[in-house]
């Protein structure tokens, strides 16, 4: 909708730089110039601001805040003007969002909005933290004070809320100084469009489907199954197509497809993407192919490596998405590759021809547009799932004229479903077939109009996770997990909805991106987001994130969000543009090495000591994988607004009291840290802390005795640990919903009774010194049949000989667990048989079982009958001596069919 420039605006509201924008995009030329683009720059402030300036007015209004502002000096009605003025903003946003695509002016206002609204959570932050940091320290020092030394902390104290007081006004002044402008600019308050927040019933990225590619696909595995494909013993086999147009997905059809996968004997896929490096492409694809993790960076030596361990062998490998074009990095390449046998293959995924020209050996095969009935065919698969179409008969013609506007293209088809999903109704349908966005010119550069749609149509909590993860790099691979807690951490994700806890809230928006394909699914447990869907990401976020690599000074001033490639060596140098970087609330090391959990960095002592206590406003800090991190310095405790600490694979031996000061703090990350020996007596203090890994810590042998005072921990990871027993009164931590291991202890505080306060336990679960039971009816009171979320579970006695083999069979016996469960472990039991429930047909979810070290057993549990079992592990039972037919099937008087499942058996 085309608008009229106000003349009211007035050079006192606005830079002299301000106005010469504004009278340049008066005119009626330059004017129409910005009208053919407008849309493309569509709601990009949204993502980053509404969705903080309702947060910020729901914590200005809450009882706690108010609370705290008539418990102390700081000014009551100054918080009260604060969220007057933060409304009558936010009541603008969406015409402002508008009327920036035409208008310089007002896009600027928003840059400045967006840095004021978060200096504004960084102040509310503080003004919390120190209310946290005044209640642990009257706890602490009750009736401990002379009373000089109290009036000292008062005045300390005073003086804080005064300064508070004094930024407040501040911050309002700022503000208004925008409410000031938004008059001058016309902004005023208009409908907000209506997005959906459907939750879609399933997800198609798990199976993705694919349409148009069967007659490429049928000929390119006839190649790669031909021995005589080319006249060189290594064939190259190039696919050349635009951006989004299905090479990769292609590649890996092809790649996965069991025929295939069958006639190579190894495989390996490397992303090349647009950083071009001999020597990682090289390391990736000698790591896939000896399934072991490399530390050389030697290109002489890896390929030397490579080149014997190709020696004689049929290979496969796919590179990915490569952009290069010299002819003489591709000899250097891939001359390890002309030992392998003849009929191995290589398979090069490209946008641009010529490279596709330098390096191929048989025709070159151009991956075309999928026809508009095929697109519309992807197109509706996501849009309406498993569910017939023409029970939507409504909407079919205006989604085939949609699926014509993708340009044969699956990413746009495919992620246009996902939007169309969660918008089942004619009205949205025919919005979004109308939409400006389509008529924004398409070059190579830029972003596909149908994700600019896919975008322009997400709520502004999803903005604001999908804009995030633009501080990922191209090709990185990513945990659902790992990312729930980093939005979480940012404030991204703030507040239970409809009593749901925050992490819940976070998963589901996590789902949300994943069903309208801004992310896919990589791996079991990984996922990326795809080139394209990266680079909208970057666009939208530039200024705010930013990757270390090739930034310049002025850009990291004011960026919030930052990540950087680990190198082997990360010198002091190559942080020096950070030192200027106030607001960094990230600081993210990353890498793409697909074996990246082995890997070894080092990181100059400076960056420790010198930048990160500059970088005041941190949120999320990650030194993992850094070995010479060995202490913490004391200045950590400045980072008051640190909520995410990630020291997981470091050399860390001990941390300082001081950490436990950070209040904030909800995530903490110490997997592998082999030489932790404990943890800080004052751990209860971090009473936000929600997750706390600290499996593979293999020096810990003990957990501080107010572990359970950390009432808010959601997940406790203990597992690899040579912790004896639980601390006494671990039922306390009501929130608990994963725990890896729970060790019984002798003393009465740490009994398996305590496992009855966690109902809500999901995951894996081992249940460690079962020896250590006193009495067989604390088993019972367990719980653990109603655990209903527990997928896994291990139940491991001492080594040692038992003293009593019937107590152990009625422990076991009450340690009856949930028919959900999917895997069980027994070890060390010394029983002389298994209880009835073990083998019942029930558990028919059950898919993998281990027995081992079942001395004493004479006979095995009937598990032939359980449905679903595929796995079968049974290790060192020496005293079996019989198997009755109840073991393989036979079911009273009738027999049936034994492991109907069974893949692997092991015994040994």
């Amino acid at each position: 909708m085309l608008f009229t420039i106000s003349k009211s605006f007035h050079t006192s509201c606005a830079s002299p730089a301000t106005c010469k924008i504004l009278e340049y995009f008066t005119s009626s030329k330059s004017l129409a110039v910005c009208l053919q683009r407008r849309e493309k720059m569509a709601l990009i402030g949204e993502a980053l601001i509404s969705a903080s300036v309702q947060v910020l007015c729901d914590r200005i209004t809450s009882r706690e805040f108010v609370d705290l502002f008539r418990q102390t000096k700081l000014d009551e009605p100054l918080l009260m003007n604060l969220k007057t003025t933060l409304l009558t903003l936010f009541v603008v946003l969406n015409d402002a969002e508008e009327k920036q695509l035409v208008n310089p002016a007002v896009r600027e206002w928003l840059n400045e909005l967006k840095n004021a609204v978060f200096d504004a959570e960084d102040l509310l932050d503080e003004i919390d933290t120190e209310a946290l940091r005044c209640k642990f320290e009257g706890e602490d020092q009750t009736g401990k004070f002379t009373n000089k030394v109290r009036n000292l902390l008062f005045s300390s104290r005073s003086h804080f809320y005064q300064s508070m007081n004094v930024k407040i006004q501040e911050l309002l002044q700022r503000l208004e100084n925008f409410v000031q402008q938004k008059i001058a600019l016309g902004l005023g308050e208009v409908a907000r469009r209506k997005v959906s927040h459907r939750t879609p019933t399933t997800s198609l990225v798990h199976e993705p489907c694919v349409y148009g590619r069967d007659e490429v696909h049928e000929n390119l595995s006839k190649v790669l199954l031909s021995d005589d494909a080319s006249k060189d013993d290594v064939s190259v086999l190039t696919i050349v197509g635009m951006g989004g147009v299905g090479k990769t997905t292609l590649a890996r059809m092809l790649y996965n497809n069991n025929k295939v996968k069958g006639h190579f004997t190894l495989q390996a896929w490397a992303c090349v993407s647009e950083d071009y490096s001999a020597v990682r492409i090289t390391k990736t694809i000698l790591e896939s192919v000896t399934t072991k993790p490399c530390n050389t960076t030697d290109l002489n030596l890896l390929q030397v490596e490579l080149r014997e361990q190709l020696r004689g062998n049929k290979f496969l490998f796919v590179l990915d998405d490569l952009w290069n074009e010299n002819y003489g990095d591709w000899e250097c390449l891939q001359t390890p590759f002309t030992l392998g046998a003849r009929g191995s293959k290589v398979i090069i995924t490209t946008r641009n021809k010529n490279v596709a020209s330098l390096m191929k050996n048989v025709p070159i095969q151009f991956l075309e547009p999928l026809s508009p009935q095929d697109c519309w065919l992807l197109l509706a698969k996501h849009a309406f799932g498993n569910e017939n179409y023409s029970a939507n008969s409504n909407l079919v013609d205006i989604g085939k004229q949609i699926a014509l506007k993708c340009k044969g293209l699956p990413l746009a088809a495919q992620t246009l479903g996902g939007l169309l999903r969660c918008n089942i109704d004619f009205e949205e349908w025919n919005r979004i077939l109308n939409s400006n966005i389509w008529y924004l010119p398409y070059g190579t550069n830029d972003i596909l109009p149908a994700l600019w749609l896919s975008y322009h149509y997400l709520p502004a909590q999803l903005k604001r996770c999908f804009v995030y993860c633009s501080i990922f790099p191209k090709d990185y691979e990513f945990e659902k997990e790992d990312v729930v807690q980093l939005w979480m951490a940012e404030g991204i994700v703030t507040q239970a909805d409809n009593g749901k806890i925050m992490e819940s809230v976070a998963r589901k928006y996590f789902d949300e991106l994943l069903s309208r394909s801004l992310f896919q699914k990589s791996g079991k447990l990984s996922f990326i987001m795809h080139d394209l869907i990266n680079d909208l990401a970057m666009f939208i976020s530039k200024g705010f994130c930013l990757r270390l690599e090739g930034v310049e000074l002025h850009e990291v001033k004011r960026a919030r969000h930052l990540s950087y490639a680990s190198g082997e060596f990360d010198v002091a140098q190559k942080f020096e543009p950070l030192y200027g970087a106030k607001c960094l609330r990230t600081f993210l090391p990353t890498s793409l090495n697909p074996y990246r959990f082995y890997e070894i960095f080092f990181v100059s002592k400076k960056v420790l000591q010198d930048l990160l206590p500059s970088l005041r406003c941190l949120r999320v800090l990650s030194l993992s994988r850094y070995k010479n991190v060995t202490v913490l310095p004391d200045s950590i405790a400045n980072l008051i607004h640190l909520r995410y600490l990630d020291l997981s694979h470091t050399a860390i031996e001990m941390l300082p009291g001081v950490l436990c000061n950070l209040y904030n703090l909800q995530t903490l990350l110490l997997s592998n840290c082999s030489s932790l020996l404990e943890l800080p007596a004052d751990i209860r203090k971090l009473i936000n802390l929600q997750k706390l890994t600290l499996g593979g810590c293999s020096s810990l042998n003990k957990l501080p005795a107010d572990m359970k005072e950390l009432t808010n921990l959601h997940h406790l990871d203990v597992s690899g640990t040579k912790i004896e027993e639980m601390p006494v009164q671990m039922g306390r931590l009501k929130s608990l919903r994963t725990l890896t291991a729970f060790v019984v202890g002798k003393s009465t505080g740490s009994s398996i009774r305590e496992l009855r306060e966690f109902p809500q336990l999901e995951g894996k679960l081992s249940i460690l010194k079962l020896q250590n039971v006193v009495d067989a009816r604390d088993a019972l009171h367990a719980n653990m049949k109603h655990k209903k979320d527990l997928k896994e579970l291990k139940f491991s006695w001492g080594a040692e000989d038992a003293d009593d083999s019937q107590k152990e069979k009625d422990v076991l016996d009450k340690l009856q667990p949930c028919v959900n469960l999917e895997k069980l472990t027994i070890r060390f039991y010394d029983g002389t048989n298994f209880p009835n429930w073990l083998g019942d047909s029930s558990f028919s979810n059950i898919q993998v079982m281990h027995l081992s070290d079942c001395s004493y057993c004479w006979s095995l549990p009937p598990v032939g009958r359980l449905p679903a079992l595929k796995e079968l592990c049974i290790k060192r039972m020496k005293f079996v001596k019989t198997i009755g037919v109840e073991f393989y099937g036979r079911n009273g008087a009738y027999l049936t069919q034994p492991f109907r499942s069974l893949e692997d058996l092991w015994r040994s």
